[in-house]
């Protein structure tokens, strides 16, 4: 014994004689020897008397055993030796259970195992192969993987090159435009103060006139009046005479009582009236001008355009809308912007389109919206045969329209001597209200459509609210005749 290593011996008592395992939760016998609790309540199982000990055959008058904690300590001590026992020898790591180095790999727990795991119950049947063979198939697994991931992080790395350059594009253009609008507006700042500098200098001139000629005229006033009293005067001692001195030098008084007294006086006030009519001509020429600078503005800076159509009080936006030609029937032109929808008589001959309306002359713009508020502005100055509108992206184009919101269409239509909404049926609106210019207004989260007068703001229609239900809902164009056209404004 005295030649046996130790820490076998150590391995050898913290063992059960059954299972061949470190102890777990050991338990004593009566006779003095040591089991694993569930290899001894094994041992015993079937059997209601005279219980023997597994190792010394000793019958046991009864089933007794108790819990041996001291040994319990030892097997935990042992584990610990044989553990550091092991990596202290061959460097490599070991079974926790069973103190062997882990020399396999269970493809199925997928884990390290000894050779002693390999031979339990727990691995018996899974598939067990040499770490070394695990370890290349799997870096091989993980190269690919890596491979795949390096291509990923490197379309990531472009992708993020290319959004910060595109940012910074978008950057250098926005503060390009921010430096025009400042250099435009303030160009218009300096051209409205020059004119307003001249205007009133203007008006400070007529100002001055209008007190010059109005002095000059009270002075005029004035000396008539004097001159008027005299001669009154002189009449009335004449009236007063003998009937002998009544007559002397009478033709002399009857010529002056009757001479143009007034002739000053009239060509003061006519003067007078001519500095008025300038000063107000002067003042329409400022509205002229004021008007002319407000029909310059974008339509989003224009007073009262780009209102809510809502009860909100939430603002829509101008959106910038153009034809799309796929959906342009034959007999329709289309300016090259894409702004100007003209009526042709001639057929032309354009390809066959899934989208392009065959039987009524209509096409929808290129835009469509899905959230949001919009307005857009369609000028049908020379037309009487037109509809503007919207229509949902599911609008029929290969037959006859449904020109109402059961056929997916919300608009208003001039047909010769006729103006109506395009309700089901449709709703006359007076002629005397058809504008040259109007403004269509779409809610598409209230599902409301609406109709105003471009130029003096007043509502034309609104259709009931309504649901688009998330469809895409596009502008609306229907021209018919000889002359009749549809201009948009941004």
């Amino acid at each position: 014994m005295a030649t046996e290593n130790p820490v076998e011996s150590l391995q050898e008592e913290a063992t059960c004689p059954i299972c061949l395992e470190y102890f777990k939760a050991p338990v004593i016998l009566d006779c003095g020897h040591n089991f694993c609790h569930l290899c001894v309540t094994q041992c015993w199982q079937g059997s209601d008397a005279n219980f023997s000990c597994p190792q010394c055959r000793e019958i046991l008058q009864h089933r007794n055993f108790r819990p041996n904690r001291q040994l319990a300590n030892v097997v935990e001590l042992a584990k610990q030796l044989r553990l550091q026992a092991a990596k202290g020898a061959e460097g490599e790591r070991v079974c926790e259970t069973h103190g062997e180095a882990l020399k396999l790999f269970c493809e199925e727990d997928q884990t390290l195992i000894c050779m002693v795991c390999d031979r339990s119950k727990e691995h018996r049947a899974h598939a067990v192969v040499p770490i070394e063979e695990a370890a290349r198939e799997y870096k091989k697994k993980i190269q690919t993987h890596l491979m795949s991931l390096k291509k990923e992080r490197e379309k990531l790395q472009e992708i993020k090159v290319t959004d910060t350059q595109r940012s910074w594009e978008h950057l250098k253009q926005t503060e390009a435009e921010r430096q025009k609008i400042i250099s435009e507006f303030e160009q218009l700042h300096q051209f409205l103060r020059e004119q307003e500098r001249l205007l009133l200098a203007r008006l400070a001139e007529l100002d001055q006139e209008i007190v010059k000629l109005q002095d000059e005229n009270v002075t005029k006033l004035s000396k008539e009046i004097s001159h008027l009293s005299e001669l009154i005067s002189e009449l009335e001692g004449k009236y007063q005479q003998p009937t002998s001195e009544f007559l002397q030098d009478i033709r002399s008084t009857m010529s002056r009582s009757e001479e143009g007294k007034f002739q000053q006086l009239l060509v003061a006030s006519s003067e007078l009236e001519r500095s008025l009519s300038h000063f107000c001509q002067k003042n329409i020429a400022v509205k002229l001008t004021l008007k002319k600078l407000k029909d310059a503005l974008p339509l989003e800076l224009k007073t009262g355009k780009g209102k809510s159509m809502g009860s909100d009080g939430k603002s829509t936006f101008p959106a910038s809308v153009t034809l799309d030609p796929d959906t342009a029937h034959p007999r329709l032109l289309l300016s090259v912007d894409r702004k100007i929808l003209t009526w042709d008589i001639i057929r032309l001959n354009r390809p066959e389109h899934p989208h392009r309306f065959d039987s009524s002359p209509c096409v929808l713009g290129c835009e469509g919206f899905t959230s949001g508020r919009h307005c857009w502005e369609v000028e049908v100055r020379d037309g009487t045969a037109w509809a503007v509108g919207v229509a949902r992206e599911s609008v029929k184009r290969k037959e006859e329209l449904s020109a109402a919101p059961e056929g997916g269409i919300w608009a208003v239509q001039r047909w010769g001597f006729q103006f109506q909404a395009l309700t089901s049926p449709p709703t006359p609106l007076s002629l005397s209200c058809v504008p040259s210019r109007i403004q269509v207004s779409l809610d598409c989260e209230q599902g409301q459509v609406a109709f105003f007068n471009a130029d003096s703001e007043a509502p034309i229609f609104t259709f009931p609210p309504t649901s688009f239900t998330g469809e895409r809902i596009r502008p609306f164009f229907w021209v018919w005749g000889v002359g009749s056209q549809i201009t948009l404004y941004s």
